[in-house]
């Protein structure tokens, strides 16, 4: 009876034992319906053993100290705080979701799982607040640098594309949004560069446009144009690089104007036509010669249409340059007309036919009176035609209606389309000396040659051949 006797206590005690703990079990759970349970977290706040209220007023807290932090591009950085805008909390969802949610009965289990939440919270703010900020903001007032796309670049061997530059001209309408949007988010920083509120360059380096660009602009520096002047002159890349542009839509454009300077500044450097020359007569006489129609004149027109389709065509060629009708000479070297030509000096009253280096023929002569309606013309000229037993006319005397005079000559050599020449003169009574300066003996500007001198000279000479006129 006795034994009975305890073990039914050890039972009544082990059942209040029991019961005990059910009810605390059973209490703490009934806590937990209306507290978060163990290592609850919510918006990174630490919430275990809160009410709604309680956690809520964290939320409240967090937005009383708010602030968002602007990453500007540079490492510089500003901020706007919450308080500046007028910005408060106004609600928060899920909070009362997240508490009924909780597996009470289960609440041990809570020490055992981390459970972390994210609420959105409503807030609201003052619009006007918020874009005075933004106008005071050094991002907004200060320099502002446009962003610079990326674009094709000589390097000096070949076109490569140069990286896009971003600047600090800010985007108005993303920057307004993206600070509003965090705002409302409560999202503490801003990187504008990331959120691309800076203006973007329109081409960056992986642009299709840009590479397309780059390779047409290498494809026209693969052109080679060489002109054997005086010494080589090459058209290849390092000079079409400096006609090639383009513009902001990547569009590749020859320059007209580029190319056409090019030109110009060639054909002054190796025309000779109407420039002054330095030389030395066959008698051994240093000696200058301005002027006249002979010489090298490149026809800058039609060269410009053959460096184009070269270029446009990645054509390798090797030419002289298209020259206007008459515009060539013997030798690019000075002097141009080379080692035959016909030399006149004019203070001598002298010439000389020199062939390939050597006098062939010299005599004296009777140039024009030297007044200006008769002074042989000086200058560099050619033979443009010849003839035999030619009759010379003068200009029409306005008194009479007749040429001033009608001459016959035996051997004409034309030299000027105006009428100046070498021909025989057996009417003269002799030649050189000064008596061109004698009225009525000195011509009216052609060249006067001994009869069997103009006879010997005319069978020698050919068409084309240079002669130079000086004093």
């Amino acid at each position: 009876m006795e034994k009975k006797g305890k073990l039914r206590k050890i039972l009544y005690i082990a059942a209040g034992c029991l019961a005990a703990i059910v009810l605390v079990y059973l209490g703490i759970a009934f806590y937990f319906r209306s507290h978060y349970l163990f290592n609850t977290e919510i918006n990174g706040h630490d919430v275990s053993g809160k009410t709604v209220q309680q956690a809520e007023q964290l939320l409240k807290d967090d937005v009383a100290q708010f602030e968002l932090e602007l990453k500007e591009i540079g490492g510089n950085s500003e901020s706007i705080a919450g308080a500046d805008i007028g910005l408060k909390y106004e609600s928060s969802a899920n909070l009362e979701e997240i508490l009924s949610g909780q597996k009470v009965i289960l609440w041990p289990g809570a020490f055992f799982k981390d459970n972390a939440d994210e609420v959105k919270i409503e807030v609201s703010y003052d619009v006007d607040m918020l874009t005075e900020k933004i106008n005071s903001l050094q991002a907004v007032t200060g320099e502002q640098t446009s962003a610079v796309s990326a674009y094709p670049k000589f390097d000096g061997e070949q076109y490569v594309i140069e990286p896009e530059q971003y600047g600090t001209a800010v985007q108005r309408d993303i920057l307004e949004e993206r600070i509003a949007s965090a705002f409302e988010n409560l999202q503490d920083s801003l990187d504008l560069e990331a959120e691309k509120c800076y203006a973007e360059p329109p081409y960056t380096s992986g642009s299709a446009e840009v590479q397309a660009a780059c390779d047409q602009m290498n494809q026209y520096c693969k052109a080679k144009i060489v002109y054997p002047m005086t010494e080589e002159v090459v058209v290849d890349a390092s000079v079409i690089s400096g006609w090639l542009t383009v513009d902001d839509k990547m569009q590749v454009t020859i320059s007209e104007d580029a190319v056409r300077k090019w030109l110009e500044e060639f054909g002054d450097k190796y025309d000779t036509m109407g420039t002054t020359r330095t030389f030395t007569t066959p008698a051994g006489r240093e000696a200058t010669v301005n002027g006249g129609t002979y010489g090298w004149s490149i026809n800058e027109i039609a060269e410009y249409d053959v460096i184009v389709d070269a270029i446009k065509n990645g054509k390798t060629l090797e030419r002289e340059p298209e020259y206007y009708i008459g515009g060539t000479a013997a030798t690019h070297a000075m002097p141009d007309w080379g080692n035959t030509y016909v030399d006149v000096d004019l203070s001598a009253q002298h010439m000389w036919y020199v062939v390939d280096g050597s006098i062939a023929l010299e005599t004296d002569v009777v140039t024009g009176q030297p007044i200006p309606e008769r002074i042989t013309p000086e200058g560099t000229y050619s033979i443009l035609e010849k003839g035999r037993n030619q009759v010379l006319t003068g200009a029409t005397d306005p008194a009479t209606g007749e040429p001033s005079y009608r001459t016959p000559v035996s051997y004409w050599m034309r030299v000027t389309w105006s009428g100046i020449g070498l021909h025989d003169a057996t009417w003269q009574p002799a030649f050189g000396g000064t008596l061109n300066q004698t009225p009525g003996i000195g011509s009216h500007g052609c060249i006067n040659m001994p009869l069997d001198q103009a006879a010997a000279l005319y069978d020698m000479l050919e068409v084309g051949t240079p002669v130079v006129i000086h004093y």
